[in-house]
Protein backbone atom coordinates (compact mmCIF):
# COMPACT_ATOMS: atom_id res chain seq x y z
CA UNK A 1 0.00 0.00 0.00
CA UNK A 2 1.91 3.20 -1.32
CA UNK A 3 1.03 6.33 0.79
CA UNK A 4 1.08 9.88 -1.27
CA UNK A 5 2.24 12.86 1.26
CA UNK A 6 1.37 16.20 -0.59
CA UNK A 7 3.33 19.19 0.72
CA UNK A 8 2.82 22.78 -0.38
CA UNK A 9 5.49 24.85 -0.04
CA UNK A 10 6.19 29.10 -0.56
CA UNK A 11 9.70 30.77 0.46
CA UNK A 12 9.36 27.72 3.67
CA UNK A 13 13.07 27.49 3.87
CA UNK A 14 12.72 28.50 7.68
CA UNK A 15 10.72 25.20 8.58
CA UNK A 16 10.67 22.82 5.49
CA UNK A 17 13.82 20.87 6.75
CA UNK A 18 11.88 19.64 10.07
CA UNK A 19 8.91 18.57 7.56
CA UNK A 20 11.41 16.93 5.58
CA UNK A 21 13.36 15.20 7.92
CA UNK A 22 10.25 13.78 9.40
CA UNK A 23 9.12 12.22 6.35
CA UNK A 24 12.33 10.88 5.57
CA UNK A 25 12.67 9.13 9.21
CA UNK A 26 9.42 7.35 8.95
CA UNK A 27 9.63 3.62 9.08
CA UNK A 28 7.27 2.70 6.69
CA UNK A 29 9.04 2.52 3.66
CA UNK A 30 6.32 2.71 0.34
CA UNK A 31 5.72 6.37 0.71
CA UNK A 32 5.91 9.08 -1.75
CA UNK A 33 6.33 12.30 -1.29
CA UNK A 34 5.15 15.18 -3.42
CA UNK A 35 6.33 18.88 -3.38
CA UNK A 36 4.09 21.59 -4.91
CA UNK A 37 6.03 24.77 -4.48
CA UNK A 38 4.80 27.87 -5.52
CA UNK A 39 7.59 29.00 -7.51
CA UNK A 40 9.68 30.33 -4.53
CA UNK A 41 12.56 33.07 -3.80
CA UNK A 42 14.34 31.90 -1.11
CA UNK A 43 16.41 28.75 -0.44
CA UNK A 44 13.27 26.38 -0.29
CA UNK A 45 14.13 24.33 -3.64
CA UNK A 46 18.13 24.01 -3.13
CA UNK A 47 16.86 22.27 0.63
CA UNK A 48 13.99 19.92 -0.85
CA UNK A 49 16.58 18.70 -3.76
CA UNK A 50 19.20 18.02 -1.17
CA UNK A 51 16.60 15.26 -0.09
CA UNK A 52 16.49 12.11 -1.80
CA UNK A 53 13.38 10.75 -0.52
CA UNK A 54 11.37 12.84 -2.56
CA UNK A 55 9.43 11.36 -4.85
CA UNK A 56 8.01 14.58 -7.34
CA UNK A 57 9.31 18.08 -6.85
CA UNK A 58 6.85 20.36 -9.16
CA UNK A 59 7.74 24.44 -9.32
CA UNK A 60 5.45 26.96 -10.84
CA UNK A 61 3.50 29.76 -9.84
CA UNK A 62 0.04 29.07 -8.61
CA UNK A 63 -3.11 30.68 -7.09
CA UNK A 64 -2.98 29.38 -3.56
CA UNK A 65 -2.27 26.82 -1.33
CA UNK A 66 -5.66 24.87 -2.58
CA UNK A 67 -4.47 25.21 -6.16
CA UNK A 68 -0.96 23.59 -5.01
CA UNK A 69 -2.93 21.02 -3.34
CA UNK A 70 -4.93 19.75 -6.56
CA UNK A 71 -1.64 19.52 -8.42
CA UNK A 72 -0.90 17.01 -6.28
CA UNK A 73 -3.77 14.99 -5.75
CA UNK A 74 -3.78 14.83 -9.81
CA UNK A 75 -0.24 13.27 -9.75
CA UNK A 76 -0.40 11.38 -6.55
CA UNK A 77 0.26 7.80 -7.21
CA UNK A 78 -0.76 6.41 -3.63
CA UNK A 79 -3.73 4.06 -2.84
CA UNK A 80 -3.99 6.68 0.30
CA UNK A 81 -3.44 10.59 0.39
CA UNK A 82 -2.59 12.74 3.00
CA UNK A 83 -1.02 16.09 3.51
CA UNK A 84 2.13 17.62 5.79
CA UNK A 85 2.02 21.53 5.34
CA UNK A 86 5.33 23.43 5.14
CA UNK A 87 5.17 24.28 9.24
CA UNK A 88 3.89 20.54 10.44
CA UNK A 89 6.18 17.50 10.88
CA UNK A 90 5.45 14.34 12.50
CA UNK A 91 6.02 13.57 15.88
CA UNK A 92 7.25 10.21 16.06
CA UNK A 93 8.97 8.31 13.07
CA UNK A 94 6.32 5.19 12.59
CA UNK A 95 3.08 7.66 12.53
CA UNK A 96 2.74 6.53 8.58
CA UNK A 97 3.37 2.70 9.16
CA UNK A 98 0.65 3.14 12.10
CA UNK A 99 -1.77 4.84 9.37
CA UNK A 100 -0.88 2.04 6.73
CA UNK A 101 -1.46 -0.96 9.57
CA UNK A 102 -4.94 0.54 10.49
CA UNK A 103 -6.44 1.09 6.84
CA UNK A 104 -5.56 -2.71 6.41
CA UNK A 105 -6.84 -3.90 9.94
CA UNK A 106 -9.93 -1.71 9.76
CA UNK A 107 -11.16 -1.73 5.94
CA UNK A 108 -11.82 2.04 6.94
CA UNK A 109 -11.50 4.47 3.49
CA UNK A 110 -10.68 7.26 5.81
CA UNK A 111 -8.45 8.04 8.84
CA UNK A 112 -7.81 10.66 10.68
CA UNK A 113 -6.44 11.64 14.27
CA UNK A 114 -5.06 14.13 16.96
CA UNK A 115 -3.09 17.22 16.37
CA UNK A 116 -1.41 19.47 17.97
CA UNK A 117 -0.57 23.81 18.19
CA UNK A 118 2.91 24.23 18.75
CA UNK A 119 5.05 27.36 19.51
CA UNK A 120 6.76 28.86 16.05
CA UNK A 121 9.96 29.21 18.23
CA UNK A 122 9.52 26.21 20.31
CA UNK A 123 8.36 23.42 18.67
CA UNK A 124 8.55 21.68 22.24
CA UNK A 125 5.94 24.30 24.14
CA UNK A 126 2.34 23.22 22.41
CA UNK A 127 0.06 25.98 22.34
CA UNK A 128 -3.47 24.40 21.74
CA UNK A 129 -4.27 20.54 21.59
CA UNK A 130 -7.03 19.53 19.42
CA UNK A 131 -8.12 16.29 20.59
CA UNK A 132 -10.62 14.53 18.04
CA UNK A 133 -13.15 11.93 18.68
CA UNK A 134 -14.82 8.76 17.07
CA UNK A 135 -16.92 9.83 13.98
CA UNK A 136 -20.70 10.00 13.95
CA UNK A 137 -22.58 11.87 11.25
CA UNK A 138 -24.90 13.71 13.47
CA UNK A 139 -21.49 15.45 14.88
CA UNK A 140 -21.00 17.55 11.77
CA UNK A 141 -24.62 19.53 12.34
CA UNK A 142 -23.15 20.37 15.81
CA UNK A 143 -19.83 21.84 13.45
CA UNK A 144 -17.59 18.82 14.55
CA UNK A 145 -14.39 18.29 11.96
CA UNK A 146 -11.31 16.51 12.13
CA UNK A 147 -8.26 18.44 11.69
CA UNK A 148 -7.55 18.18 8.35
CA UNK A 149 -3.42 17.87 8.91
CA UNK A 150 -4.49 14.41 10.32
CA UNK A 151 -6.60 13.20 7.44
CA UNK A 152 -6.18 10.82 5.44
CA UNK A 153 -8.71 9.17 2.85
CA UNK A 154 -8.34 6.37 -0.43
CA UNK A 155 -7.44 8.35 -3.64
CA UNK A 156 -10.39 6.98 -5.07
CA UNK A 157 -12.70 9.13 -3.10
CA UNK A 158 -10.78 12.00 -4.76
CA UNK A 159 -11.99 10.65 -7.70
CA UNK A 160 -15.66 10.25 -6.67
CA UNK A 161 -16.70 13.08 -4.64
CA UNK A 162 -13.81 16.24 -6.20
CA UNK A 163 -11.04 17.59 -5.21
CA UNK A 164 -10.79 21.12 -3.08
CA UNK A 165 -12.99 23.74 -4.66
CA UNK A 166 -10.69 26.58 -5.21
CA UNK A 167 -13.48 29.15 -5.31
CA UNK A 168 -12.51 28.96 -1.17
CA UNK A 169 -9.45 30.48 -0.30
CA UNK A 170 -9.22 29.56 3.66
CA UNK A 171 -12.14 27.06 4.06
CA UNK A 172 -11.32 24.20 1.36
CA UNK A 173 -10.14 21.41 3.41
CA UNK A 174 -13.46 22.24 5.76
CA UNK A 175 -15.62 22.24 2.43
CA UNK A 176 -13.91 19.08 1.21
CA UNK A 177 -14.44 17.06 4.80
CA UNK A 178 -17.57 17.74 5.13
CA UNK A 179 -18.14 16.64 1.26
CA UNK A 180 -16.27 13.39 2.13
CA UNK A 181 -18.06 12.81 5.48
CA UNK A 182 -21.52 13.31 4.83
CA UNK A 183 -21.46 10.19 2.23
CA UNK A 184 -21.84 6.30 3.70
CA UNK A 185 -18.26 5.93 3.81
CA UNK A 186 -15.82 4.08 6.66
CA UNK A 187 -14.05 6.39 8.91
CA UNK A 188 -11.79 5.72 11.35
CA UNK A 189 -10.32 7.54 14.13
CA UNK A 190 -7.08 6.68 15.03
CA UNK A 191 -6.20 8.47 19.43
CA UNK A 192 -3.28 9.18 18.34
CA UNK A 193 -1.04 12.98 17.65
CA UNK A 194 -0.16 12.15 14.14
CA UNK A 195 0.65 16.18 13.26
CA UNK A 196 2.42 18.45 14.99
CA UNK A 197 1.93 22.21 13.67
CA UNK A 198 3.06 25.38 13.75
CA UNK A 199 0.78 28.14 15.27
CA UNK A 200 -0.02 30.22 12.83
CA UNK A 201 -1.38 29.08 10.01
CA UNK A 202 -2.79 31.13 6.86
CA UNK A 203 -6.18 30.75 8.95
CA UNK A 204 -5.62 32.46 12.23
CA UNK A 205 -3.16 35.12 11.23
CA UNK A 206 -5.56 38.31 11.77
CA UNK A 207 -9.32 39.09 12.98
CA UNK A 208 -10.03 40.25 8.85
CA UNK A 209 -9.08 36.75 7.93
CA UNK A 210 -10.62 35.24 10.96
CA UNK A 211 -13.76 37.31 9.56
CA UNK A 212 -13.28 35.91 6.04
CA UNK A 213 -12.79 32.00 7.14
CA UNK A 214 -16.10 32.40 9.11
CA UNK A 215 -18.43 33.28 6.16
CA UNK A 216 -16.66 30.51 4.31
CA UNK A 217 -17.32 28.02 6.42
CA UNK A 218 -20.99 29.17 6.80
CA UNK A 219 -20.90 28.66 2.80
CA UNK A 220 -19.32 25.35 2.92
CA UNK A 221 -21.91 24.15 5.92
CA UNK A 222 -24.46 25.44 3.53
CA UNK A 223 -23.04 24.34 0.29
CA UNK A 224 -23.60 20.97 1.81
CA UNK A 225 -26.55 20.87 3.78
CA UNK A 226 -25.00 19.77 6.89
CA UNK A 227 -26.45 22.87 9.17
CA UNK A 228 -26.79 26.42 9.74
CA UNK A 229 -25.85 29.08 11.53
CA UNK A 230 -25.92 27.11 14.50
CA UNK A 231 -23.22 24.70 13.34
CA UNK A 232 -20.78 27.55 12.41
CA UNK A 233 -21.46 29.27 15.91
CA UNK A 234 -20.93 25.44 17.69
CA UNK A 235 -17.68 25.01 15.65
CA UNK A 236 -16.26 28.32 16.47
CA UNK A 237 -16.97 27.86 20.24
CA UNK A 238 -15.66 24.00 20.06
CA UNK A 239 -12.22 25.63 19.86
CA UNK A 240 -11.89 27.07 23.45
CA UNK A 241 -11.69 24.14 24.80
CA UNK A 242 -8.75 22.75 22.55
CA UNK A 243 -6.82 25.54 24.91
CA UNK A 244 -7.55 23.46 27.82
CA UNK A 245 -6.22 19.97 29.45
CA UNK A 246 -9.98 18.86 29.73
CA UNK A 247 -11.84 16.74 26.89
CA UNK A 248 -15.19 17.91 25.62
CA UNK A 249 -17.95 15.79 23.98
CA UNK A 250 -16.47 17.08 20.40
CA UNK A 251 -13.71 19.05 18.91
Amino acid sequence: MRISIITATYNSAKTITRTLESVKSQTYSNIEHIIIDGKSTDETLDIVRNYKHVSKIFSEKDEGIYFALNKGLEIATGDIIGFLHADDFFPKNNIIEKIAYTFKKQYTDILYGNLQYVSQNNTEKIIRNWESCKFEPNLLKKGWMPPHPTFYAKKHLYKSFGNFNTNFKIAADYDLMLRFLKQNISTFFMPEIIVKMRLGGVSNRSIKTIIKKSREDYQAIKNNKIGGFFTLINKNISKISQFSTKKTPYK
